[in-house]
């Protein structure tokens, strides 16, 4: 692994990420994935959808 430079929009470097830095954030995020998942909203079943798949049922008087 090496060494991570980030630059801003007008290329100057901003900071450079060390190797002991990547290593710490790796170990961490295999320790506990939940903290870098991009999508932050609430997990959904896999299996379930949520919109309706049928027409709603509606009785004549």
């Amino acid at each position: 692994m090496h060494e991570v430079k980030v630059f801003d929009s007008s290329g100057r470097l901003k900071k450079v990420i060390s190797v002991k830095a990547l290593d710490r954030r790796s170990q961490k995020q295999i320790d506990t994935p939940s903290l870098f998942r991009k999508n932050k909203g609430p997990g959904r079943p896999a299996g379930k959808s949520t919109k309706n798949q049928g027409k709603p049922e509606t009785t004549k008087n």
